[in-house]
């Protein structure tokens, strides 16, 4: 604008020319901030809030609520309960940005452990194993008491395999941290991600 007032002040042009001129140039200034204004209107009206994680959370959902994670599988691993059920909540917490209650949260979350198992997963050519699988796998209920549709009820799995060479008791802990946070992942996306 600068430049064009220095042109028009060394042109010798009618007063009305430059009037002209400033007045259209502030008409698309003004056009430019109405769009702008009108733009920020519509995205800050929107009724769902969307975050970093993924999340789709409706702003009328304030909290949540995680029972304890039963441990019904055959084999049992003593932490996992409580493995599963507090890095839940954590994650609850800290990616949905909900506060945790004890019961009857808004978006509720119940289930057990049904799986923790190894077993033999390749076979070499002298019909020796080549390597274990260790599976873990969580059965969840989760009740959106917001909007019934997106409520389910699914089976959670993940699985690492590991060379027989390997003893199990060694990376076992590494291995659960490994799986339970696929799980728990896998669990908050389909809970408040709508993909």
């Amino acid at each position: 604008m600068l430049k064009n007032q220095f042109i028009m002040n060394n042109v010798r042009c009618p007063f009305l020319l430059r009037h002209i001129f400033t007045l259209a140039h502030s008409r698309i200034s003004i056009f430019k901030l109405l769009i702008s204004s009108c733009s920020l209107f519509i995205l800050c009206s929107c009724s769902v809030n969307y975050s970093f994680t993924g999340a789709s959370i409706s702003p009328d959902t304030k909290t949540f609520s995680v029972a304890y994670i039963q441990n019904n599988a055959a084999v049992k691993n003593a932490a996992l309960s409580d493995i599963i059920t507090e890095g839940l909540k954590d994650k609850m917490r800290s990616s949905a940005g909900l506060t945790l209650v004890n019961a009857n949260g808004d978006l509720q979350f119940e289930g057990a452990i049904t799986d923790y198992t190894t077993t033999f997963q390749g076979v070499t050519a002298a019909q020796v194993a080549a390597q274990y699988r260790f599976t873990i796998s969580v059965r969840v209920k989760f009740t959106n008491t917001k909007d019934e549709t997106k409520s389910f009820e699914k089976t959670f799995s993940q699985f690492r395999d590991y060379p027989v060479s390997e003893n199990f008791a060694s990376i076992e802990d590494a291995l659960i941290r490994q799986i339970t946070e696929e799980i728990i992942d896998a669990i908050f996306m389909d809970a408040v991600a709508n993909w």
